[in-house]
């Protein structure tokens, strides 16, 4: 069964995507990227988290996106709900994710479509 119900708390320029509420952020890497929809760009972060690190135990994905200065600042990484968990690695493997210049391409031209810059 698919769920399809995601937790998105917006905040002037601070947008949140989760998978519950009150979601914590046990581990974190930073990027920017060109300003877009912050929605569009949060959900294929999200997706992209999710297929790398969906081995991990207790895993789920937070993705939080600020619009500043004509840009996005991304703060990705996700909660863990498990005693002792690999943070190094985790973060190792977000930041690959968040550097991979081809996701990076995807993820701003599908936040350019559909015009308006959520």
């Amino acid at each position: 069964m698919a769920h399809n119900r995601w937790h998105i708390e917006s905040e002037g320029d601070r947008l949140t995507l989760s998978r519950r509420a009150g979601a914590r952020l046990d581990f974190a890497v930073q990027t920017r990227l060109p300003d877009g929809n912050r929605l569009r760009i949060a959900h294929q972060i999200r997706q992209d988290l999710w297929r790398r690190l969906q081995g991990l135990r207790g895993f789920s994905p937070v993705v939080v996106v600020e619009r500043r200065g004509g840009a996005l600042f991304v703060q990705a990484g996700g909660q863990v709900d498990a005693r002792v968990f690999a943070k190094a690695w985790a973060e190792t493997a977000a930041r690959d994710v968040l550097t991979c210049a081809l996701n990076r391409q995807r993820w701003s031209a599908f936040a350019a479509q559909r015009g308006e810059a959520v």
